[in-house]
């Protein structure tokens, strides 16, 4: 109730994003593995943008 107007952080909104795409890529896996493969790609790329945030 009371972090009802709190912003998320950078971080928090990348980690977000990450989730959703590892989620689609794991979905995907079944029937289009290329598009499953460019999903974990992306994602692996937020987790590194992630890594180097302070």
């Amino acid at each position: 109730m009371f972090g009802l107007f709190k912003k998320k952080s950078e971080k928090e909104k990348l980690q977000s994003q990450y989730e959703k795409l590892l989620k689609e890529a794991h979905t995907l896996s079944t029937t289009n593995r290329k598009m499953s493969d460019q999903k974990a790609f992306e994602a692996d790329e937020i987790m590194k943008k992630i890594e180097m945030l302070p």
